[in-house]
Order: C-alpha cells, then sequence, then structure tokens
C-alpha cells in the first residue's frame, strides 16, 4: 500500500467489512482489506440468512432479569449462560439488564430503525451490482407460535416493532398452511412481515461482493494483523513478518476487534453469543420463504435446495469448542416445525456473533486515536445492517454526516453510560 491522504486499510473481511470497503471506494478512497482467512469464511458464512429490516427490538427487554435464573438452568433453551462462565459474563450481563430499561429500549429500536431503514432495498441494489441478485429473495418473513399464549408472550416487541414502521400481517392456521404446507399443526399462529427478506446463501453472497470489490479495485491481502500503531502519516500495520501503511484505519474484525482494540487502550464490552445452525441438504420437504419458530427462537432457511436452521445463542467465550448437544437441539426444533422432516443426514456449524449488550453495533471513530474508526458489533443483524453500516461511515468519513448521527454507535457510549452510574 502507499500511504496518501485518501488510502484505508480495514481489518476484516466479513460482510460487514466487505460493505465498508465498497462504500469507502465508492467515495474515492483506496481501500485494502485484511484478513487471514477467505473473505466471508467465519461468522458471515454460517448466519440464518434474514434480511429482518424491521428487527429494531433489542435483546434486552423490559423485564429481561426474571429470565436470567433460567438462562443458567436451563441448557436446552434459545439463551443459555453456562455456570462456569457466570462470573466472566457478569460485567457484560449488568449493561445488559441496565439497557433493559423502558426508557433505553425506546432509544435503541430508534436508533436500529435509522440504521436498518431501506436496508432491503440496498441489498437488492448491491446483489444486482456485484451479479448476484438471484441470492435474494423477496418473498416475506413468517414468524410463528403454537397457541395466541406463546404469541402474546412476545407482545411488547411486536408492537415496538410495529410503532417503527414494521408491516405486520396475523395468520391463522389456515393462513400459515397455504402459505407454507409443511409447517406442523403444532403451529396455529403468526405474523408474516411481507417486507422482510432473505439469502438463499450468505457465504456465497459475501463471495460474490468480494470478487466485484476486487474488480473495481480494493485489495485484499491475506494476513492477520497483529499489531497497529499510529504514526504521522497514519497507521503502520503488522501481521509479525510484514508491515503495511495507511491514512486511516477502519477496525471490522467481529468478535476479534475487542483484542485489537485493547492494544490501544481501548475497551469495548464485546461478547461472543455462540451461535449455531444445522443443515440438512436432503430435507424432504419444501419452503418458499424463512419461516421462524419464534417460540423457539429458531430460523428455518431453505437455502440453495437445502435447509438451514440457525438459532440459539450460548455464551461461553471464543476457546470453547462446539457443544455438540446444543448444535443437535436445533434438530429437535425443525422436527418440531417440520413433522416430515427427514432429518438422518446433516451438517453442523458454530461462530461467534459479535454482540454489545445494549444490541447497537460500535460504527464511528475512536476518541483520542485519529483516523481510527470501527464498524463491529451488530450481534444477530449484522447480514442486515452490513450495507447500511458501509454507506453511513462512509458518509462519516468524508464529512457528509453529522456527528449526531453516529452518536448512538459510539464506541465510547459505554464509558460515559460508566461514569454515570459510578457517580449516581
Amino acid at each position: 500500500m502507499s500511504s496518501p491522504n485518501n488510502t484505508v486499510a480495514i481489518i476484516g473481511a466479513g460482510i460487514v467489512g466487505l460493505c465498508v470497503a465498497r462504500s469507502l471506494q465508492e467515495a474515492g478512497y483506496q481501500v485494502t482489506i485484511f484478513d487471514p482467512e477467505e473473505p466471508g469464511s467465519q461468522c458471515s458464512f454460517g448466519n440464518a440468512g434474514a434480511l429482518s429490516e424491521g428487527s429494531v427490538a433489542p435483546l434486552a427487554m423490559p423485564g429481561v432479569i426474571k429470565q436470567a435464573l433460567g438462562m443458567v438452568l436451563d441448557s436446552s433453551g434459545p439463551l443459555h449462560l453456562p455456570i462456569d462462565y457466570a462470573f466472566t459474563a457478569m460485567p457484560w450481563l449488568l449493561r445488559f439488564v441496565a439497557a433493559s430499561k423502558p426508557a433505553r429500549v425506546r432509544q435503541i429500536a430508534a436508533a436500529l430503525h435509522r440504521l436498518l431503514a431501506g436496508s432491503v432495498a440496498n441489498h437488492l441494489a448491491l446483489a444486482q451490482q456485484a451479479g448476484c441478485s438471484d441470492l435474494i429473495q423477496n418473498t416475506g418473513q413468517l414468524h410463528l407460535y403454537p397457541s395466541k399464549e406463546a404469541r402474546d408472550k412476545d407482545n411488547a416487541s411486536w408492537r415496538l416493532k410495529a410503532s417503527l414502521g414494521q408491516v405486520m400481517h396475523a395468520v391463522d392456521s389456515a393462513a400459515i398452511r397455504e402459505m407454507e404446507p409443511a409447517v406442523s399443526h403444532d403451529y396455529q399462529y403468526g405474523w408474516f412481515l411481507p417486507d422482510d427478506a432473505w439469502v438463499s446463501d450468505p457465504f456465497l453472497y459475501a463471495q460474490a461482493l468480494a470478487r466485484d470489490n476486487s474488480q473495481r479495485g480494493i485489495a485484499f491481502v491475506k494476513a492477520g494483523i497483529q499489531n497497529m500503531q499510529r504514526q504521522d502519516a497514519g497507521w503502520r500495520l503488522s501481521d509479525g513478518s510484514q508491515s503495511w501503511q495507511a491514512s486511516r484505519l477502519v477496525i471490522c474484525a467481529g468478535i476479534g476487534s475487542r483484542g485489537l482494540l485493547r492494544q490501544l487502550g481501548v475497551s469495548v464490552p464485546l461478547e461472543s453469543q455462540r451461535g449455531y445452525h444445522i443443515q440438512f441438504p436432503r430435507p424432504g420437504v419444501q419452503l418458499s420463504r424463512v419461516v421462524v419458530l419464534a417460540d423457539r427462537k429458531v430460523f428455518m432457511n431453505p437455502m440453495q435446495g437445502a435447509l438451514r436452521v440457525a438459532g440459539t445463542v450460548e455464551f461461553g467465550g471464543t476457546g470453547k469448542p462446539m457443544n455438540q448437544r446444543r448444535a443437535l437441539l436445533l434438530k429437535t426444533h425443525a422436527q418440531a416445525g417440520l413433522g416430515n422432516l427427514d432429518g438422518d443426514d446433516y451438517s453442523v456449524w458454530m461462530g461467534h456473533r459479535p454482540c454489545l449488550p445494549d444490541s447497537l453495533p460500535v460504527i464511528g471513530p475512536v476518541v483520542n486515536h485519529p483516523d481510527l474508526w470501527c464498524a463491529f458489533g451488530h450481534g444477530h443483524l449484522g447480514l442486515t445492517g452490513s450495507v447500511n453500516t458501509g454507506i453511513l461511515l462512509a458518509r462519516a468519513m468524508t464529512g457528509q454526516a453529522a456527528p449526531q448521527a453516529l452518536a448512538d454507535f459510539s464506541p465510547s457510549r459505554f464509558q460515559r453510560r460508566s461514569s454515570t452510574i459510578r457517580s449516581s
């Protein structure tokens, strides 16, 4: 890399890093992406493939503290905290609970709405430019419950989404079977979201975007950055054997962003919510859209003829291997939702969703570190939010967006809130 004022180094070639690179290149920057792995091959590889523009309700909703004990005790629940990781996760969980206060929930939802608005249309346009428009499916999503009582438990979340523009149509048993005959009769009620969409293969989508980025002049370096140093001319990056320079640096490294920032004395409460999927290459049933078993927090996506079933949240850090039992729970859930599913042949996967306790990503400049920017921590919304994150960050870096546009996503927001808590 050369080091004129318009060079940008991006650490991370996941879907967020790819979209950020593209927007910056379109804004006139000379962009290089660094990653030791293939583009889109890590967390971006195994997600549920949902494009959920209206998914603005944070994970921490009012009353979440009542669920905390169940998280620890129920190893088969959709959200699980192993007892041996509880102490490590406690600071994150305390912030998580603090984010569930009603006023804060409304602020978070409004911020997510601003970030995600128009994301489905922007993904459709991006896929067309990258020559992979066939991967974006616009048939909506179906969110289902076994009973009215189960549906009513999520009323606060649905009301919040509706208040910010989510289009949703109530469906009963007959409507569910008309739309998706394969769904079990155990599911009787739900919501159809016509404006939400899905990707039929997130990895192929990322790969297509990476190829198109390369053709547009974005460089890819297969290297794991271990050291970052601020210099007069910008930033010097090193993988331990080689070094590069750029005038600006953007960290889009998912869960790895925490360690990179720690080198610079910057702390962010980023936690891995270990997510799983199980994929059936010959499921024996057909779906025409993403179907969500909302009571089980499980997404079922008919990807390229196979069926991917994704979900469950498990704390436990990045060092432990896959919990095979957690992965196979998804098979049980899928068989409950699709009675005729052929589950004999399958593969399983686990990845590290980078999550902040307030369900908002980190997007923006790092205070006291000139020309250092961030875009990570999207949690369950990395695929949906990637394209708009790139657009927003490019506008901010070129001075087209006011600082207030990034305030809700600032890396320093947790330090400010910690100071407020300590002084109260």
